[in-house]
């Protein structure tokens, strides 16, 4: 995605993003990682920081990491007009580095499937491993085959809401359970009520379950838990969200 599509993109985030239950997000690490016992805690892929504002206030010391500066810089307000202050990084989360010891990381929102290659999730798995202390917990979901190899490929999808409105294509890539994201936004501006028009391409790609829970493995982590759907429950042939817990 370029960087100026990046920037218009940044600052509708948000409302797009409206039907993630992100307070179960925190409830989930809370119940086994409660801040009193595990208190530094990376946010992978932290966006616009509405989750890494959460878990701030869920008790963590808390540090943000995307590879947008554009979504970092709306994160940075966000906190700011609430009287936070979060160390945000721009990185890759394939390039992880300079932390160590830390008790928590999360890779929120499908936010890993954005990696294209196998060779950057399980750099990213190894890195993650290197800098949690022994005990510290990985936290994060994919997109199921299923939502990539089944619902996605069920578009063009379309939302308005007055204010904006998109057009969204999906196509097969390359590589098997991948997908191009084919978006057209049109956005209202306040003052002239005129709409700006951008487009936008996203790639995602996601692994069947044994092959994320055989990398975790590998590199070391001890216990690997997988659960669906934003409920404590096993993964079935139509779930849609997978949610991976490991402990180094």
């Amino acid at each position: 995605m370029s960087q100026s599509s990046y920037q218009r993109f940044a600052h509708i985030y948000d409302e797009l993003m409206q039907d993630i239950p992100y307070d179960q997000y925190v409830n989930w690490v809370l119940k086994y990682a409660p801040s009193k016992d595990y208190p530094t805690l990376i946010d992978v892929g932290c966006g616009t920081g509405t989750l890494t504002l959460q878990f701030h206030q869920a008790g963590y010391d808390v540090t943000g990491i995307d590879l947008s500066e554009e979504m970092l810089a709306v994160a940075n307000d966000r906190f700011q007009e609430v009287g936070v202050s979060i160390p945000l990084f721009a990185m890759s989360m394939d390039q992880i580095e300079g932390f160590s010891e830390i008790d928590v990381v999360t890779i929120p929102i499908d936010s890993i499937n954005y990696l294209h290659e196998e060779s950057s999730v399980v750099e990213t798995l190894k890195r993650i491993y290197t800098i949690l202390r022994d005990g510290g917990q990985l936290f994060f979901d994919v997109h199921s085959l299923y939502k990539m190899d089944e619902i996605f490929m069920d578009s063009p999808f379309t939302y308005d809401d007055g204010n904006i409105t998109y057009i969204w294509y999906t196509e097969p890539a390359d590589y098997e359970h991948s997908v191009y994201h084919q978006m057209t936004f049109f956005v209202k501006d306040e003052t002239t009520e005129l709409f700006e028009r951008f487009d936008e391409e996203h790639f995602q790609r996601t692994f069947p379950l044994e092959t994320y829970v055989e990398w975790l493995t590998n590199i070391g982590f001890s216990k690997v838990e997988i659960t669906a759907d934003w409920h404590n429950e096993n993964p079935t042939d139509e779930s849609e969200r997978i949610f991976i817990r490991a402990i180094k």
